[in-house]
């Protein structure tokens, strides 16, 4: 094939002309919508990209907050006033198998963050000043990860998480009663606006000590 369009000019020309050609058979909109479908296509989502529904059913929820999770972005989401947020998510079912999940968030300190994704600032803590902790809990085969009625959600200042790198629902339970997707907006504001009346003290940034 390629000895054949060489023979109409340069390697380099008719190798970009072939490429243009293949590109137009299919549009990227096409292997776009294709990609979507094979992940998120059906019911139960697989863990490693199960984030981002439930990021994108908290986006729904929050529509006045920024949605800025990517690449080093150092939490999911950014608030105008500069109130951080960050989401974890546990479901019963996975979609490797039949067994069920422990439920169990990573609420880990880290040791600093990228700045604007480029920079990295050495500082010992939590990255965000609230903590959406969403359990999905249905275990029948109404099972839907990308339903957000199906989801509930533990809203938490950092603050008040526990120093440890995991927590588990049996203590999750102690801190926060969860609420539904109808729910969430109002709550996140609840605890927002108790991290904004002590934004200059421990609130903004939980210390790993």
């Amino acid at each position: 094939m390629w000895a054949a369009l060489n023979q109409n000019g340069s390697r380099k020309r008719n190798r970009n002309n072939w490429f243009a050609i293949m590109g137009n058979m299919v549009a990227s909109d096409d292997i776009t919508a294709s990609a979507a479908t094979a992940i998120f296509g059906k019911p139960l989502v697989m863990n490693v990209y199960r984030s981002v529904v439930v990021e994108a059913i908290v986006a729904a929820a929050l529509p006045n907050w920024e949605w800025c999770s990517a690449d080093y972005a150092s939490c999911d989401f950014r608030r105008n006033d500069g109130i951080r947020l960050e989401v974890k998510q546990s479901a019963l079912r996975q979609s490797w198998g039949s067994k069920l999940a422990r439920p169990g968030w990573d609420i880990a300190p880290r040791t600093g963050y990228w700045n604007e994704g480029i920079n990295w600032v050495a500082a010992p803590g939590r990255n965000a000043d609230i903590y959406i902790l969403a359990l999905h809990a249905v275990t029948d085969e109404a099972a839907d990860h990308r339903n957000p009625a199906q989801w509930a959600f533990y809203v938490v200042a950092a603050v008040d998480l526990p120093a440890q790198k995991s927590i588990g629902h049996s203590s999750l339970e102690r801190l926060a009663v969860p609420v539904l997707f109808e729910g969430l907006g109002k709550e996140v504001t609840t605890v927002a606006g108790r991290c904004r009346s002590s934004f200059n003290s421990s609130c903004r940034r939980q210390n790993s000590s």
